[in-house]
């Protein structure tokens, strides 16, 4: 018969056909993929910055001829999307490269004698805060920029209040 009989009982030394587990790979976590340069990986994708542009600026000519307001809505929030993504690999980019500026002075300075210093997590902060600060001045949105902060510190105080109800 093509099938054993189910009412036969199973022999206690039988054969097990052991089938090779996949083992499946995280090129995140894996040796194999080599270690994560943010240099080179910026170099060899600088082509996408191309395309991404391309793309927005395809968006936004859909945001002017586009006439039903749900699609409107939805192509403004891309668009927002892409404006902040944007931003944000450009922080990355004047962060990293603040840091590599750091890293020869540091350099220049262990080539003359002298023992490297490196700057604490807070003393960088310190840094980019008055960076930010010098940045908002010469824009001249310092005056706005510091109102908010104001009414964003004073709104916390106030939470942090007792009400007076419980008085």
């Amino acid at each position: 018969p093509l099938e054993m009989s189910a009412k036969k009982p199973v022999p206690f030394l039988r054969q097990v056909v052991s089938v090779p587990k996949k083992v499946h790979r995280d090129p995140r976590f894996d040796d194999l993929s080599g270690e994560f340069k943010p240099e080179i990986f910026m170099k060899t994708y600088s082509f996408l910055d191309s395309i991404k542009k391309q793309e927005k600026e395809m968006v936004q000519k859909q945001l002017k001829k586009c006439r039903d307001v749900e699609q409107k809505e939805k192509l403004q929030q891309l668009l927002n999307r892409m404006t902040q993504q944007e931003q944000a690999q450009e922080k990355q980019k004047k962060l990293r490269e603040r840091e590599l500026s750091l890293k020869r002075q540091q350099r220049e300075l262990a080539k003359q004698g002298k023992k490297p210093f490196f700057l604490k997590k807070s003393e960088k902060r310190k840094l980019e805060l008055a960076e930010k600060y010098a940045e908002l001045k010469r824009s001249g949105k310092l005056e706005s920029f510091l109102n908010k902060k104001r009414k964003r510190n004073a709104i916390k105080d106030k939470r942090r209040l007792p009400s007076q109800k419980n008085l």
